[in-house]
């Protein structure tokens, strides 16, 4: 597989929401050039335009896909386009970051990593919190074992809204948190899911999801667009310590070293507790 180094040349497919954000980020990588984007809309290309000057505007992918200079697609697009639009990148010979989820079915998923692999080309989900500095840390204390076994944790990433028209909240939302986990702990042994439509037919609102690790840690997670306040925060729970990931707060990874221990008993049927 190739593997991109300097001198790339980048186009962003899709400015709505988040596709700005890429355009901003990766306009300040060093050895990387935005040489053009790509919207249907002329309002978000000209409002782009006035900001980089130097970036090409396009409403037609096929003139990004075929020009020879750029070598990766970055795609803001909404989930639905997410698999016929990466499969095309791909196939005119482009490396693709696509915005989580990668495509909106398994099947999907497998086709566009296979057609990757085929072509040589690097094709990435944009799992942002993996390159976290505090996500990274708490792998770092995972790993050195500073939290003893794990017994438990849970993670919640709910706020009001916003509805989405092509994916349930589970599409949405879960990815960072399965990124997540699965960069601390592996792949679970087992998942259970169980979640309801409040606000829109046919489209889950909220869901609580368990997984088992291996080990025999259970993670619940909690995901919902019908809160009352943002909440971005994942609690684990060890035989040595505790941990507080918190994305939205100012010191983002506490560790407390706090727990409970089973004593020896000093009498017959007897049973004690020590906390600290």
């Amino acid at each position: 597989m190739a593997i991109l180094v300097d001198d790339v040349q980048l186009a962003v497919v899709g400015l709505g929401y988040w596709g700005p954000n890429l355009v901003r980020c990766a306009v300040e990588i060093e050895g990387a050039r935005v040489k053009a984007v790509c919207d249907r809309s002329t309002t978000a290309l000209a409002k782009l335009a006035r900001r980089y000057p130097s970036v090409g505007g396009t409403q037609d992918l096929a003139r990004l896909l075929e020009d020879p200079e750029i070598d990766a697609i970055l795609l803001a697009t909404p989930v639905s386009t997410h698999y016929e639009l990466s499969k095309r990148c791909l196939q005119a010979g482009k490396h693709v970051m696509v915005e989580k989820p990668l495509a909106s079915t398994v099947e999907e998923c497998k086709e566009l990593i296979d057609l990757a692999a085929e072509r040589g080309l690097i094709l990435m989900p944009g799992h942002t919190f993996l390159y976290s500095p505090p996500v990274v840390k708490v792998k770092e204390l995972l790993s050195t074992g500073e939290l003893g076994e794990l017994y438990f944790g849970t993670s919640s990433r709910v706020n009001l809204g916003i509805h989405q028209s092509d994916v349930s909240v589970v599409k949405d939302l879960a990815p960072h948190d399965f990124s997540i986990l699965l960069y601390w702990l592996g792949r679970p042994d087992f998942v259970r899911a169980i979640g309801r439509a409040a606000i829109v037919p046919e489209t889950i609102d909220v869901v609580f999801i368990d997984l088992g690790f291996p080990g025999g840690c259970l993670v619940h997670v909690e995901l919902s667009w019908l809160a009352p306040t943002k909440l971005r925060r994942t609690v684990l729970v060890g035989s040595e310590k505790m941990m507080v990931y918190e994305d939205t707060s100012s010191e983002q990874v506490r560790i407390f070293d706090r727990g409970a221990e089973l004593m020896e008993p000093q009498t017959f049927g007897e049973f004690q507790l020590s906390y600290r």
